[in-house]
């Protein structure tokens, strides 16, 4: 029955191809698929139905009615109700185009771009800065976009640029999603301060000072209280008779109101008043002046007259100093305008005032108005994607409207852009806000970006020749890979030869990449095809598309298991949703439904909305058809299970059972916590980045949510921040959590003795309170790791040995470490024998036994750890440096530029400069360094060798 089973769901067609990142499914099955009697066929029914009515086309969020079976249903019902989804076919399977730069020759990248930031003048520095992070956007590791990010803020000169920086920065932990947290407020750090974005002005060092709403509050109290004094006004603008009669020396006339005024102050204002009053004008000689005809009240001409004395607006309503901006541009009044602008923009506080105030300011040019409501508007990402606020910012009158006030810029569109594509990739709000950043683009990595994100958009709404188009722009604006959006906008609109013919071209034009040899083979078919891919992830295994071909095509040769495997390879480095969902079909088939229900439930974790089967199922769904056909578990059963999932190292089913607990009690913050910990080890940062911000929205008390909060501030790269919130929480309640986050902040910044043992006295502290096991045992091989560092071995092995007593298999790596260092290295290699036998497929494990055998084992056992996970680099660094011992150069720095390719690492490159300069090759040398350094400026080694490259290469000139 399960071979019938398959065999039908094989025999299926293809709704449409694999694009973007899901798997896509094929068409329901024609008969419905009901062999069976009459329960499986009122269960397909209700399936087949929920596709009718529940279409993702007409209703994508829509939750699917319950069709979950009793509990005496039976799995090859299930499967064969699957089975009217189809499963993915080879051919039509897709691999999606990146929305962002990617470069043929990565590495020259880099050292471009730190060579021209360490020659830009200080000024320019911000820009070099976002270029930077254009360049890292790409990449899987978050912190260095988000380093450069901080530096273009640190570094900006205007007031726009800190506006959309600032936001940019809170966006990247998305405190939007914080409960309790508004737009305004005020993290304590000068880069990120409302306030201080608002200040012109360039002051690199400032940015680490606190913000000056968080000193000196009091003595700004005291001196607005002296200044309303000072000046004797009321709020609506009537002043009391303080000024002698004397000072009058003519009248403004509006309607039946004559309003006092004294020439010369009035003359001050602005030249045409000076004009008007002491020139060859009428109302020179005039002590009365009709103002009837110029739209101005006499409220506002008395403000204006008071302004003129006091120089100040602060004590008029918000309305007279609307009116008084008016007044201020017709009459050329640059102080008063300056100071309605400042006085307006101090009022913007949310995002109703914003809405009302920034018509204003774009109509009378008040440059601050608009950039405190901007601020406001980019502050709440949400909002920013509502039509009311879009109206100000997509059609090009818009953009012509910002750019009369200074605020149309390629950084601001940037960062609207990323908002709109995150949110709704396909809307037309997201290609208008592409089109203004198109339009704001003038340096040639503007327009790449630009054009190439405008071309990738358009091939997911499937107009393939507007995508042709604007990706052709971006491959003559200098992007290469955009070449490629170019050939699958011809493929899709039938003209396959000439998409392979463009995509065979770049073969011979520039040095070939594994994106090139994966594109290649969509236009080609049998073994040319799979050479290609099998030659793209040789060449970049981290490309998901070949595995999922080949695992597709050997699922259609009756394969199961090789496919299983296949699939396998990519998810044990690289986890991603398209390729669990493609695991849990496969396992699905083979009727393993636990296992499909494990892959289902981290698919979830990672994407919480996905929708499986060409987006015709949401995921929650289809866990509860699959809960009917597992064993059912309580909470204390899965806290079992966790333990058991955790201490065989299997990060995947400790999420799945995380998932599980959750689904049983959504509101445990401390769930939410392990999860994010299990994504960050899995490098799946913003999904680690979500559970961390969940978890500290349901915080049940304030010491638990500073904790959380600490978490966040450190992942974004604020240590001391996130040391003073645990010091906070441990003020507040005596806590394992807190403890524990303020000794791995201070261990990771500190290296001295001296911190070291506080660190120590911390994590004891740490064990002193209550918390499970799993976390105990993680401070266990902490406290032991950091006992290491000071010489105390003893106490390491005794700390190591107590984490594996709870279950803490990771420690045995440890325990290894310890007996090295005491020269029993065949007890630290059966130690991490032990590892390998618990934690199965465990590259880092291999990785680490290496170093305690022979060389022949060693290379087994790299070999084996660059298999299992080819984004670890000390393998390719162990295998050159034997090469370079065995005196064969070239195949050394071979092997660590095999690596380069895919993985643009600090020790790779730092280690290949250092072999090229061993051969003379200085050019090359101080290449390798810039890269390097544009990866880590402060890379102390790196920087050594390359002062010493560009004095031999000096002297090699001369």
């Amino acid at each position: 029955m399960q071979q019938h089973i398959f065999n039908a769901m094989r025999g299926l067609n293809m709704i449409d191809g694999c694009k973007s990142a899901q798997v896509y499914s094929l068409n329901q099955m024609a008969g419905g698929g009901a062999a069976g009697g009459g329960g499986k066929e009122g269960f397909l029914q209700q399936l087949q139905e929920h596709l009718r009515v529940n279409s993702v086309r007409s209703r994508p969020h829509q939750r699917c009615q319950n069709v979950s079976q009793s509990s005496n249903g039976n799995s090859t019902t299930v499967a064969e109700a699957l089975a009217a989804y189809g499963l993915p076919k080879a051919d039509l399977i897709e691999p999606q185009i990146d929305p962002f730069l990617k470069f043929v020759d990565f590495v020259g990248v880099l050292a471009d771009v730190y060579r021209r930031l360490e020659n830009c003048p200080e000024l320019e520095r911000s820009e070099m800065y976002m270029e930077q992070c254009a360049i890292f956007r790409g990449l899987p590791d978050p912190k260095l976009f988000r380093r450069s990010l901080r530096s273009a803020r640190q570094h900006a000169v205007d007031v726009h640029s800190k506006v959309v920086l600032s936001a940019w920065l809170r966006y990247e932990r998305r405190e939007d999603e914080l409960l309790g947290v508004s737009a305004m407020d005020c993290s304590g750090r000068s880069m990120e301060c409302p306030k201080g974005s608002l200040v012109s002005g360039y002051n690199p060092e400032s940015v680490n000072d606190n913000c000056l709403c968080f000193r000196g509050g009091d003595e700004e109290g005291d001196l607005e209280s002296d200044e309303e004094c000072s000046t004797s006004l009321s709020y609506g603008g009537e002043v009391d008779d303080v000024v002698d009669d004397d000072d009058y020396d003519m009248w403004f006339c509006v309607g039946g109101d004559e309003v006092r005024c004294n020439r010369f102050k009035i003359a001050s204002l602005s030249r045409p008043f000076k004009s008007m009053l002491y020139g060859n004008f009428v109302e020179a000689k005039k002590e009365r002046i009709y103002f009837a005809q110029n739209g101005i009240s006499a409220k506002a001409i008395k403000a204006a007259e008071v302004f003129s004395r006091i120089k100040s607006v602060d004590s008029f309503d918000p309305n007279v100093v609307l009116e008084l901006l008016s007044f201020a541009n017709r009459f050329c009044c640059d102080e008063l305008k300056s100071a309605c602008d400042v006085f307006l923009a101090s009022l913007v506080g949310d995002i109703e005032m914003a809405l009302q105030l920034i018509d204003y300011g774009l109509e009378e040019t008040a440059h601050l108005l608009v950039a405190a409501c901007l601020q406001v508007i980019l502050r709440e990402p949400s909002c920013s994607v509502q039509p009311n606020v879009l109206r100000h910012f997509c059609t090009s009158e818009a953009l012509q409207r910002l750019a009369a006030v200074g605020h149309a810029s390629f950084l601001l569109y940037n960062f609207l852009s990323l908002i709109a594509m995150e949110q709704n990739m396909k809307s037309n709000a997201t290609v208008m806000l592409l089109e203004r950043m198109g339009d704001c683009a003038t340096k040639s990595w503007q327009k790449q970006l630009a054009f190439h994100q405008l071309g990738c958009v358009m091939l997911e709404r499937r107009e393939y020749k507007d995508a042709q188009k604007w990706f052709e722009a971006a491959f003559e604006a200098g992007h290469v890979y955009s070449l490629i959006g170019v050939a699958r906008g011809k493929d899709k609109r039938g003209h396959k030869y000439k998409a392979f013919k463009l995509t065979n071209s770049l073969f011979s034009d520039y040095n070939p990449c594994g994106w090139m040899y994966q594109e290649r083979a969509l236009y080609s078919s049998g073994r040319e095809k799979m050479m290609d891919l099998n030659t793209a992830t040789e060449m970049d295994p981290t490309l998901s598309y070949p595995y999922k071909y080949r695992a597709v095509s050997m699922m259609e040769e009756d394969k199961i298991g090789v496919a299983i495997s296949e699939v396998n390879k990519i998810i044990g480095f690289k986890v991603s949703p398209d390729c669990l969902e493609l695991r849990a079909w496969f396992l699905i088939s083979l009727g393993d439904y636990e296992g499909a229900l494990t892959d289902v439930r981290a698919l979830l974790t990672l994407d919480p909305h996905y929708m499986m089967f060409h987006g015709q199922m949401p995921g929650e769904q289809l866990v509860e058809l699959l809960c009917n056909l597992v064993e059912q578990r309580d909470q204390a059963d899965c806290w079992m299970q966790l333990y058991d999932r955790w201490s065989s190292v299997d990060d995947i089913g400790s999420l799945a059972v995380v998932h599980h607990m959750l689904a049983i009690d959504p509101g445990k913050s401390l769930l939410r916590f392990r999860q994010s910990l299990l994504l960050l080890r899995l490098n799946c940062h913003k999904a680690a980045m979500r559970s961390l911000r969940m978890a500290r929205n349901h915080a049940a008390s304030d010491h638990e949510r500073l904790i959380y909060e600490g978490w966040i501030l450190y992942d974004t790269g604020y240590r001391e921040a996130a040391i003073a919130k645990a010091e906070k929480s441990i003020s507040l309640q005596r806590s394992f959590e807190a403890f524990f986050l303020k000794a791995y902040v201070l261990s990771e910044t500190t290296t001295d003795h001296e911190s070291s043992f506080y660190v120590i006295k911390l994590l004891e502290e740490a064990l002193r309170c209550p918390s499970d096991g799993l976390r105990k045992g993680q401070a266990l091989s902490n406290l032991a790791s950091i006992y290491v560092d000071v010489d105390k071995l003893d106490h390491a092995v005794d700390n190591y040995t107590n984490a594996l007593t709870i279950k803490h298999t990771r420690a045995h790596q440890g325990l290894a470490r310890v007996y090295h260092l005491k020269n029993l290295r065949k007890t630290a290699y059966d130690e991490m024998t032990k590892l390998i036998e618990k934690a199965r497929d465990n590259a880092s494990a291999y990785e680490k036994r290496s170093e305690y055998c022979d060389r022949e084992m060693a290379k087994s056992d790299l070999s084996m750890a660059t298999r299992l996970d080819p984004l670890r680099t000390y393998p390719y660094r162990y295998r050159a440096a034997v090469l370079m011992d065995d005196h064969k150069e070239a195949e050394a720095i071979n092997e660590l530029t095999r690596a380069l390719a895919f993985k643009p690492d600090l020790q790779l490159l730092h280690l290949r400069s250092a072999f090229l300069d061993s051969i003379g090759d200085y050019v090359s040398t101080i290449r390798d360094c810039e890269a390097a350094l544009c990866l880590d400026p402060n890379h102390s080694d790196t920087l050594e060798l390359y002062r010493k490259a560009q004095k031999r290469a000096e002297e090699q000139k001369e």
